[in-house]
């Protein structure tokens, strides 16, 4: 227990239960936040004459001190650390003042708000990062044809292109729910106390203007004994750790040589011990298990919340480390993911694929409802019969020939079908089959080039929303330490005030 709260309700504590409960080890990350909470704190104890200001001037030089705080190893927390660090600076008389009208359980969380706020804003640039590396490479690759496939069959053709983009849409969504989480992280408990406010006639607006936040978290009891921001924050981060996974999932499948569809650079893989042959996507499969702790520790933190009573419980110190963890994990996977993209190689092989795997049937169906007036049902149960009629000769599509056709489409269905082999021709290459597909959000490369220009574009915006944020925190900073010099001084005038301009 620290020694600020000895010989009171309680006299001790046994050691092993202090380090038991103990948040030293995780109090690090929080400790900055806790001296610029603790500043504008005093900043606003100082306006409302609730502490003289020669004392809060003293308490504010000590504070301002503690540019690298350094936890006392008899601290039970980075709260307490700070405390005792500006008692012993200035006394009990003057720095025993520095906790009216607060508590550790709204310092806490205003201080998990404001680290999140940083690392929410950091997520989101390596999103960007993720983004604009999936588009440099795809930029690249307009009209490379692969195979996409459905339940790991070959399905249709597009291009990679195309295929890149639909990872890039999908960040464009975690983008906006990591958005989403940051303007409710951006609201500020401080003030709350334990969780009934105080008597003191403090001024909850000053201290959230004076630390960025957008506005107060209001409810009291709320403001103290929520944690749903933590979970909603872990949330956002499953889903996007969930995206990532899947497409590294695909790239792991496609650098395998049965399907041969990229190749993984050799700085991101590895070899095996004992067969010199090995490519192993190592890389890929770490990034995929770790995003299984991203949903772990979601479901650890929702677990460990979802039964506690209102107000504050020792509980939430548990709940925290799950989230830096989750943050962590989805900052280093983003970060070497962007760099893997960027030098992926794709085979353009896939003539012969698409010819095995009758990639072509779906369009050569099509055709016949649109130059030969065969409805879409009967068609579909013509070219379904012509392909196990191939099967069954051990030849693909290619193979396939009008009189074929003719005969399978008498036997399945019971109609004379004369389709000109230039007509099948068209529907067994894939190139060609990818040029038809220009509808929005297909793989035709006009349209893929079109997609790209959007995304393009969409990424501005997004920079230049994130970019907002990170300013009105660096000026709420700024202002922060300006109102702090300014009051430190012994000859500063009792009634100045300066305001954040960006709030």
């Amino acid at each position: 227990m620290s020694k600020i709260l000895h010989g009171g309700r309680l006299t001790s504590v046994r050691e092993d239960v202090a380090k038991f409960t103990s948040s030293r080890k995780d109090d690090e990350r929080l400790a900055m936040a806790v001296v610029d909470i603790n500043k504008a704190h005093v900043v606003m104890l100082m306006e409302q004459k609730i502490i003289q200001r020669q004392d809060g001037a003293k308490i504010l030089k000590a504070l301002s001190k503690l540019s690298n705080v350094k936890l006392d190893p008899a601290a039970e927390d980075v709260h307490m650390a700070v405390e005792e660090a500006v008692l012993k600076e200035t006394g009990s008389e003057v720095g025993g003042n520095l906790h009216i009208g607060k508590s550790r359980n709204d310092q806490v969380t205003t201080a998990i708000r404001m680290q999140l706020r940083n690392e929410l804003i950091e997520l989101m640039i390596k999103v960007l990062e993720m983004q604009e590396s999936l588009l440099y490479t795809a930029s690249k690759h307009l009209d490379t044809v692969i195979l996409e496939y459905t339940h790991l069959q070959p399905a249709q053709p597009v291009t990679f292109a195309h295929y890149l983009l639909s990872h890039v849409q999908a960040l464009d969504r975690d983008l906006e729910r990591l958005q989403g989480a940051y303007e409710r992280v951006n609201l500020c408990p401080l003030g709350a106390g334990a969780l009934a406010t105080t008597s003191f006639p403090i001024n909850r607006k000053r201290t959230a203007e004076l630390l960025g936040f957008k506005a107060v978290l209001e409810n009291s009891i709320d403001a103290v004994g929520s944690r749903d921001f933590i979970l909603e924050t872990q949330a956002v981060l499953t889903l996007l750790a969930v995206n990532l996974s899947r497409l590294a999932e695909d790239l792991i499948i496609w650098s395998s040589q049965e399907f041969g569809t990229v190749e993984l650079p050799d700085d991101f893989t590895s070899t095996s011990s004992i067969m010199p042959q090995k490519k192993n996507p190592e890389v890929l499969e770490v990034i995929r298990a770790r995003a299984s702790y991203a949903l772990g520790d979601f479901v650890a933190s929702a677990a460990a919340l979802k039964s506690l009573p209102t107000t504050y419980n020792l509980d939430f110190q548990e709940v925290t480390p799950k989230l830096w963890a989750s943050t962590d994990n989805l900052a280093s996977s983003l970060s070497i993911f962007s760099q893997l993209v960027l030098n992926l190689k794709v085979s353009t092989n896939v003539e012969s694929k698409a010819a095995a795997g009758f990639v072509g049937a779906t369009e050569l169906a099509n055709m016949l409802v649109r130059k030969y007036n065969v409805a879409f049902r009967t068609s579909h149960k013509i070219v379904g019969a012509l392909v196990k009629s191939l099967i069954d000769s051990k030849q693909t599509l290619v193979d396939a020939t009008p009189e074929l056709l003719q005969k399978v489409a008498q036997q399945a269905v019971g109609i004379k079908l004369m389709v000109k082999k230039q007509d099948m021709f068209e529907c067994t290459n894939p190139r060609k089959i990818i040029e038809t597909y220009k509808v929005q959000g297909g793989p035709s490369p006009v349209e893929v080039e079109r997609a790209i220009t959007t995304r393009k574009k969409n990424m501005v915006s997004f920079k230049n929303n994130i970019a907002k944020l990170k300013q009105n925190l660096a000026n709420a900073q700024s202002t922060l330490n300006s109102i702090v010099e300014s009051y430190s001084l012994s000859n500063s005038p009792s009634n100045v005030r300066l305001k954040n301009p960006n709030l």
